[in-house]
């Protein structure tokens, strides 16, 4: 069956020229105006939990959501089956607790002395769940889309999940040999699950994307991240995430961090000196300025300045025209949504010429 985009591999070249901090990424979506193929949406299951872990309903879902997609500039056709942000947590033995819109983890780490190592272990409930909804979506897609690599979420973000974020806070002071020898089991268990779930979604090129931020490299790729280090001090960052972070970036081909919040900007140095970092992603918290407002300008460039790509999300249409003059085209990827297929390829045109 087709690909649904019509120029994948102008794309991927797209993609890769970004990676490379040469060329603009222009990630601009729409409705169709006539959807690829006419997929029925799946009845909505009334149990929450089930619309959350149901393979046959996610994947009938996703392909029939992206049937209806335009996927104008880099933008590429996706199947999104996250189980909520931080599945490695709930592989590692965190319960998940669901909502409508997201997913919350509930710790299981109480006696720091008598809890054993952390271990990946490939028979657990939720990696077997997970597993079996990839591949399932794997073969539905049929080569129509790709199937991205779950937000599976690491280091001290995932051992907040395990533990409990505000009591972990404390252990970072009262037991940081611990926290680093749990950051190491952590990272250990990421390459596992990593490199399962990579066999089943990479496709003939050896990529994968990643469903967080809509990324594709040719090799393994992810987006990687530490929200917790809103909380830490910069030093803490570099003795705590730094070294984790660096060994994972080592480790994929194409890492994406997500900066997420003005709050974790101080720690914008020690991610650059992360030589293996290829991106860096900007999120603004809620109630401020979003990605496509000037404020923010002077922080893209500060980030291209340091050899890193960026990646600016909630971009208005309107604002990335004068986003791209003001910083330059060369490693941005800027993500977008047009109110129709026509717009967004009148955008396209405007970006690529």
């Amino acid at each position: 069956m087709p690909f649904w985009k019509e120029d994948w591999d102008l794309g991927r070249k797209r993609l890769q020229d970004w990676w490379d901090g040469k060329g603009c990424a222009l990630h601009v979506s729409a409705w169709k105006e006539t959807p690829w193929e006419t997929i029925p949406e799946p009845e909505r299951p009334a149990d929450l939990v089930q619309r959350w872990t149901d393979p046959e309903y996610r994947v009938q879902e996703a392909l029939a959501t992206t049937s209806k997609i335009y996927h104008g500039g880099a933008a590429f056709p996706l199947m999104n089956l996250d189980i909520g942000p931080g599945s490695l947590g709930a592989y590692l033995g965190s319960e998940p607790g669901f909502a409508e819109t997201t997913v919350w983890f509930h710790p299981c780490i109480d006696d720091l002395d008598h809890y054993p190592p952390i271990r990946f272990d490939p028979s657990s409930k939720w990696f077997q769940l997970h597993k079996q909804m990839l591949e399932l979506g794997v073969q539905e897609a049929a080569g129509r889309c790709l199937v991205g690599m779950p937000d599976l979420i690491e280091n001290i973000d995932t051992l907040a999940q395990l533990r409990d974020p505000q009591t972990l806070m404390m252990d970072l002071i009262e037991r940081p040999d611990w926290v680093v020898e749990k950051v190491e089991e952590i990272n250990r268990a990421f390459f596992e699950a990593f490199e399962i779930l990579y066999s089943i979604i990479k496709d003939e090129r050896g990529g994968n994307s990643f469903s967080a931020f809509c990324i594709y490299g040719e090799g393994k790729t992810a987006k990687v991240q530490c929200d917790a280090c809103a909380m830490f001090s910069p030093e803490m960052f570099r003795q705590f995430v730094q070294p984790s972070l660096r060994a994972q970036c080592d480790w994929l081909d194409y890492a994406m961090y997500h900066l997420d919040g003005t709050q974790c900007i101080v720690h914008l140095d020690a991610l650059l000196e992360i030589e293996s970092l290829k991106a860096i992603e900007w999120t603004p918290q809620a109630g401020i300025e979003q990605g496509g407002h000037p404020r923010w300008y002077d922080l893209y460039r500060r980030i291209k300045s340091g050899g890193k790509s960026v990646q600016a999300v909630g971009v208005a249409y309107d604002e990335v025209l004068p986003l791209l003059d003001a910083v330059g085209h060369e490693g941005m990827f800027v993500r977008t949504w047009a109110d129709s297929e026509e717009q967004a390829r009148a955008l396209e045109e405007k970006v690529y010429g």
